[in-house]
């Protein structure tokens, strides 16, 4: 019976080196050698508190360089489990069995008088689902129209909305046509403006600003000192405003408020 040869420990001795293929199960792969006989050889790991016994048969050939690192060869994968080494054994996954397909033929012609899809689900054929749907579009018209005539009856006989001026008071209702500046402010108080309108031919017109009380006095008369209440303008919430509040009657039954509605602001 022929001895086998020594391993090659003689090139291990002192340096280390890597096995190729790596020893799975193990995560570095910088190994030195520890101890060396005929049958085996005892390596441990540089990084690892591993030492582990590798049978000779294992063993392959040796890198002639050891730039980076030397390289052991394997002559089969190995796998670390259990303290000791074993032949690594892949998983064989069996491909899945496909489904067997319907022999060729001739395709099956669907009925168009069979319900398909929803109508099958619902127990309804495709006379069923167009009576339904031309039942449904007609509603939808009939509701359309008649949201279209509430809408035109709403605009077209609602009466148009026309802006109240409201004042802080209503002192101006104890006014007269006899009031002069004196008897308005013997009513109302002093005015916070008092002016005339410029350039305003045969007729004078006098405004007393009551700013407070959110509304203008209007006096009229042919001369300055003669001028008399003919109404209260209302000067709005914010007093930039301008229209009538209170008009009156002259002696032969006229009314100011055609004068009081054309009067430009001044």
């Amino acid at each position: 019976m022929s001895t086998p040869p020594a391993p090659p420990h003689a090139e291990l001795i002192d340096r280390p080196f890597s096995f190729y293929p790596p020893i799975s199960g193990v995560e570095n792969n910088e190994w030195r050698l520890r101890e060396a006989t005929w049958s085996e050889m005892m390596v441990r790991n540089t990084q690892e508190d591993l030492e582990i016994a590798i049978p000779r048969q294992y063993f392959g050939g040796i890198s002639e360089t050891d730039k980076p690192v030397m390289i052991v060869g394997l002559t089969q994968e190995l796998e670390y489990k259990t303290g000791a080494v074993w032949p690594m054994k892949r998983k064989v996954y069996s491909m899945p069995v496909a489904p067997m397909s319907r022999p060729p033929g001739p395709k099956a012609v669907a009925d168009p008088s069979e319900p398909t899809g929803l109508g099958a689900i619902m127990g309804t054929g495709a006379m069923g689902n167009e009576s339904r749907i031309g039942k449904m579009i007609m509603v939808t018209f009939f509701s359309v129209v008649t949201l279209g005539l509430m809408i035109w009856a709403l605009v077209k006989f609602t009466p148009d909305a026309k802006p109240t001026f409201v004042a802080k008071d209503q002192g101006y209702l104890e006014l007269n046509r006899e009031d002069d500046y004196f008897g308005i402010v013997r009513k109302l108080g002093q005015p916070s403006a008092d002016r005339f309108k410029p350039e305003s031919g045969e007729l004078q017109y006098r405004l007393l600003e009551y700013k407070d009380r959110g509304y203008a006095v209007i006096l009229m008369g042919t001369k300055q000192e003669d001028v008399r209440y003919i109404g209260t303008m209302g000067l709005g919430p914010d007093g930039k405003g301008w229209a009538p509040l209170h008009s009156i009657d002259y002696a032969k039954g006229a009314n100011t408020m055609g004068i009081l509605r054309t009067m430009p602001k001044f």
